[in-house]
């Protein structure tokens, strides 16, 4: 069965979606970059096999090597000051809460539960 049909298109982004989207441009180029890699992978074609591998790679690797992972880890660098210069410039108490909640963050986001439904989904779509 084809399903690359002109009927069987993917459909367009919901307005929720687009206004995720429309509302991390213009802060910094890399938030652009990745709006645009979410479009694309939400609007795109994929096949079952792409589908799965992609699922995984967003959000459902066991060993959290995965973009979930990678924003949460991008978090932690952007919320110290050790890694982020911009920090330091705060008091001494204020950078640590800044720090901690990054670090809560990281802790949440990286949470094999989490990481566990993606990993479900894409377990779901094997075809083998």
């Amino acid at each position: 069965m084809n399903l690359h049909t002109p009927t069987n298109a993917v459909p367009p982004l919901d307005e929720d979606f687009e206004a995720a989207l429309a509302n991390i441009r213009g802060i910094h180029p890399g938030l652009d970059l990745i709006a645009d890699g979410l479009r694309l992978l939400a609007l795109d074609r994929l096949s079952l096999d792409t589908t799965q591998t992609v699922t995984v790679a967003l959000a459902g690797s066991p060993d959290n090597e995965d973009a979930l992972a990678l924003i949460a880890s991008t978090v932690a660098r952007l919320t110290n000051p050790d890694t982020n210069p911009a920090l330091r410039g705060l008091g001494f108490d204020q950078q640590k809460k800044v720090q901690q909640a990054g670090e809560q963050l990281v802790f949440a986001l990286t949470d094999h539960r989490i990481h566990q439904h993606a990993a479900n989904a894409s377990g779901a779509v094997h075809t083998d």
